[in-house]
């Protein structure tokens, strides 16, 4: 994948991210919603590993850190991203560098290792099967 590529897929999915968070803030605090925007969950009625995630973005922009992650871990990992990647990527753009990149290229390399990459799924696994035990 090339730089540019990359850079515009980050950008609609942060934009994306923002946007989705925005409307989940808000039918947040105009009342609880009924609806799911998870495929997983709507086909076979069992939550995913990351479902949980916009309602604990939600719980961080309200303070509420220990309900963000008691809700689910991920939305907290999700959260840095979303602070963090947009002033990188205009750092990139504006100084014609190719960190995010260079670093993407190295994660996407390092994460195929089989000593990360196994941690990695049982701790997925292991917060698929919380998010199930609680009844998401």
């Amino acid at each position: 994948m090339s730089r540019n590529r990359l850079y515009l897929i980050l950008s609609i999915a942060l934009t994306g991210g923002y946007a989705w968070l925005a409307w989940a803030f808000y039918r947040h605090s105009t009342g609880p919603a009924n609806f799911s925007p998870c495929i997983v969950k709507n086909v076979t009625g069992i939550a995913c590993p990351s479902c949980g995630s916009t309602r604990s973005l939600v719980h961080l922009l309200n303070g509420q850190v220990q309900q963000a992650v008691l809700t689910n871990p991920i939305g907290i990992i999700l959260a840095v991203i979303m602070i963090i990647l947009p002033f990188w990527l205009i750092f990139d753009i504006a100084t014609g560098k190719d960190t995010v990149y260079k670093n993407y290229r190295t994660f996407e390399k390092t994460i195929v290792k089989k000593w990360i990459a196994v941690p990695l799924v049982l701790l997925i696994i292991i917060n698929w099967i919380w998010n199930i035990q609680k009844g998401i």
